[in-house]
């Protein structure tokens, strides 16, 4: 009854405030004209992120392929204009999404909050927050941090557990069936919550008999690697770093925002985008191979039988390493492997769409490992170039981490083409 009440209170506002406006919105002709005072739209320029244009491509291998020609049968794409980050999400870009949950979690337990002018509380960002273990608020923020024998050396170290992500999704897929059409708009509603710093350990525990303990000290938190991709990090928590970059974004937006959500790209999104408008093309730079008329090497990866350091890199390198393609995206080949959408089917292409093809499946927590596989593209340092060529598809569990896959985020273009004025 509270919901309906407040249903019809939302419904009697909006008639009122519709009112009101009417004649600033309807025009006194008797023609129609549309609303009038409707807002310009200019498209956004998203930092860091490169136009990708909408267009038409022959997905699959791009050299002879035998083994795989079921798993990547080549079929004509056609994909929507979108955005799409330039590089992979950096350690230090993905430390502002941390350094947000855990203030948010800081302002809330020491009751930094305020009204918003609907009457609803919000954290009150303004207040600062001393972070000290001789501060005022150092009591209040105990459960932040390892305490007793959890403390190494006897700092007082953020207990990284702690740090709880929680957010909200809207499952259009559901409420478009159908038998679903008369079903209350709440039970389509998701809320998710995810733990989410990076997996520091996956160094470890991705190697045997390795020497990688440094790179576990130090890769996501010393400033010598900020610029580096973020690795250790999961399909779940890309998702929320995406859902957070929208929030951030509508948060902070001066004007109406009329843009639509960040997300992770779809699997042939993606791999469109690796192209770069080279139709056939076994790599990002065209090819068919992997150096360049010098004998430079072209991206991160694994060459020969090992030889991990030739190609300029150890194990990961800066995100903006190397020559971007011709859409201007660094490392879509190498660095790191990148998380997508997508469900990972193995005979995904014989029946996927051939317009912006998406098939997506949330996972159930009662459902058997097989269906929690999300395709994964580009290869990554670790990896032969057979992986890092742009018709290669690969996969992983959405719930685990490793110390070679990353992500990058994508945001759909509204309208036909960013050069379309009229």
């Amino acid at each position: 009854m509270k919901r309906f009440a407040l249903g019809c209170t939302l419904i009697l506002l909006v008639c009122v405030n519709f009112s009101c406006q009417r004649s600033k919105q309807v025009n006194d002709t008797g023609q129609v004209m549309g609303v009038l005072d409707r807002p310009d739209w200019n498209h956004i320029n998203p930092h860091g992120m490169s136009y990708i244009p909408s267009g038409t491509f022959h997905t699959g291998p791009s050299d002879q392929d035998v083994n795989n020609s079921l798993v990547q049968r080549s079929k004509s794409k056609s994909i929507q204009g979108f955005y799409m980050d330039e590089t992979e999400i950096t350690n230090n870009e993905y430390r502002e999404f941390v350094y947000y949950v855990r203030d948010s979690i800081g302002h809330t337990l020491l009751d930094h909050f305020e009204e918003d002018d609907s009457g609803k509380q919000k954290i009150d960002w303004t207040y600062d927050i001393d972070w000290s273990p001789d501060s005022e608020d150092a009591g209040a923020l105990d459960r932040m941090f390892y305490q007793g024998d959890d403390q190494f050396w006897g700092r007082r170290d953020i207990n990284t557990g702690e740090l709880v992500f929680e957010y909200d999704w809207y499952d259009w897929k559901a409420a478009a069936k159908p038998a679903n059409r008369n079903q209350a708009r709440s039970s389509f509603i998701k809320t998710e919550k995810a733990k989410i710093y990076p997996d520091t350990l996956a160094w470890v525990s991705d190697f045997s008999y390795s020497y990688n303990e440094p790179m576990t000290r130090n890769y996501f938190s010393h400033p010598a690697f900020d610029d580096y991709p973020v690795v250790g990090v999961n399909w779940n928590q890309a998702a929320a770093f995406c859902a957070w970059r929208t929030k951030f974004w509508n948060d902070h937006a001066n004007v109406e925002t009329m843009s639509e959500e960040f997300r992770l790209p779809f699997e042939h999104e993606w791999e469109y985008a690796a192209r770069g408008g080279l139709e056939n093309a076994p790599y990002p730079w065209g090819g068919p191979y992997v150096r360049n008329q010098r004998g430079c090497l072209l991206a991160n990866f694994k060459p020969g039988r090992g030889n991990y350091p030739e190609d300029g890199g150890f194990y990961t390198v800066r995100a903006d390493s190397y020559h971007p393609n011709d859409y201007g995206l660094y490392n879509m080949a190498g660095n790191v492997s990148e998380w997508t959408s997508t469900a990972f089917y193995e005979n995904a292409y014989s029946f996927d769409h051939d317009m912006n093809p998406d098939i997506r499946y949330d996972v159930k927590e009662e459902d058997t490992p097989t269906m929690r596989r999300k395709v994964i593209r580009g290869g990554s340092w670790k990896d032969i170039a057979y992986y890092i060529q742009t018709g290669t598809r690969h996969w992983e569990y959405q719930d685990t981490s490793k110390s070679y896959i990353g992500f990058r985020s994508a945001l759909t273009f509204l309208g036909r083409s960013i050069d379309d004025k009229y």
